[in-house]
Parts: C-alpha cells; structure tokens; sequence
C-alpha cells in the first residue's frame, strides 16, 4: 500500500447511533488504542442541539488522540466544529461547494457506492478518498447496493496516476475483523467499520485485527 494518501491507511471508525456522549468517547479510546486512524461522527437521529454539543466532544477527543475526525453529511457542522473533514453521500450537497467553502486542507470524502463514474466525478471535485458499498450485508444500511472487489481494483487505476498523495480508497458495509482482509488484498486504503468494532465484545482487540490487515 502506497504511505502517500490525502487520507489515512488503515481503520476508519464509524460511530454507531449513540446518544450516550460518554460511552462514545470511551469506544473511541478504546479504537485508537487498538490501532484506529480516523473516526466518522455519524449520527441520523440526534436533534441539531444535540448533534453539536456530541460531535464537538468526540472533535476535540480525536484531536486528543491523533485520530482524523470526520463528520458525516454536514460540511456546515465540520467547519463549525473545527473538524478535520466531512464525509458526503449523493443527497449531501455538492463536493465542489464543499471543497470550496471548508478550503484545500480539510478531508473530503465522497460515497460512491458501487458506480466508478461517480467516483470519476467526485475526483474531479478534489475529494481526498472515494468509498465504495456496501461491501457486504450490512445490518446497519440492510437496502444498500453492493459493491464488489473488482470494483475496488478498477477504483485503484482511477487514482493511481503518478500524482501524490493520492487519494484513497474506502471499502463500507458489513466489514468485520473477520471478512476485511478480502477487501483490502482487493484494493482498498482503508476500511470503514461500524458494527464490526463498536458492537464487539472488545472494541480494542477488534479494533487491533483491524489494523494488523495494513501491517
């Protein structure tokens, strides 16, 4: 795997639909002792107020830890919050509006579930990593498109062009400590886990075989 990457190698954390603040913060302790890189604040069912005053502590905890801190659907509350970027799905508004309002140093990230073309596009709009799902059956979004491994091969030529740092490419949906390596033998930079790390017994230990896929 190339160290070049506009976004971090490794495990992307994805927070389950918490609204305890406190066991969050211990879970996300718990990830980036085990190896996590970045952390997704994702939350569908939070009032606005409380979607703050959340994602705002697990901002500053990331910052604490050295662990990117990444917003989901809202570039408006990752500028306000001062985290390091956002992650856009295809109802999120648009990825060069983005790109130009949170300026060239924060993250992008766009969902291109299982269409390339969607992700030739989302390159041209700058983003930093194109993700790709869902991988597997995923309890979290059980309706989500699938996408495959060769599509992650054919993602990697989109951004393997000499240039760098690249961005990088992201598998989601349904990925496990159990089933990752596939998915990254396939192609991808880094793997995005909601259930997979969070909902397990030890959130640091699968957090760590997580990790030791990129190792």
């Amino acid at each position: 795997m190339s160290s070049k990457l506009r976004f971090p190698s490794g495990l992307y954390g994805v927070s389950p639909e918490w609204e305890d603040t406190g066991r969050m913060l211990d879970a996300i302790r718990a990830a980036a002792a085990g190896g996590m890189k970045a952390f997704q604040w994702r939350r569908k069912t939070a009032t606005p107020a409380e979607g703050v005053e959340q994602a705002r502590q697990v901002v500053a905890l990331c910052r604490e830890l050295g662990v990117v801190s990444i917003i989901n659907d809202d570039w408006r509350l990752a500028a306000l919050i001062d985290a390091d970027g956002v992650h856009l799905g295809r109802d999120d508004g648009s990825l060069a509006e983005a790109r130009v309002a949170l300026g060239p140093e924060r993250i992008i990230g766009a969902s291109c579930y299982n269409e390339l073309a969607r992700a030739e596009r989302a390159l041209l709009a700058d983003v930093d990593y194109i993700a790709f799902g869902a991988m597997y059956t995923s309890s979290v979004k059980p309706e989500a498109v699938r996408a495959t491994p060769d599509l992650l091969q054919l993602a990697r030529k989109l951004v393997e062009d000499g240039n760098e740092p690249r961005p990088a490419i992201v598998a989601i949906g349904g990925i496990t400590p159990e089933n990752a390596r596939a998915v990254v033998d396939a192609g991808a930079d880094s793997i995005a886990v909601i259930s997979g790390v969070f909902l397990a017994p030890d959130i640091e230990q699968a957090a760590r075989q997580c990790a030791a896929l990129f190792n």
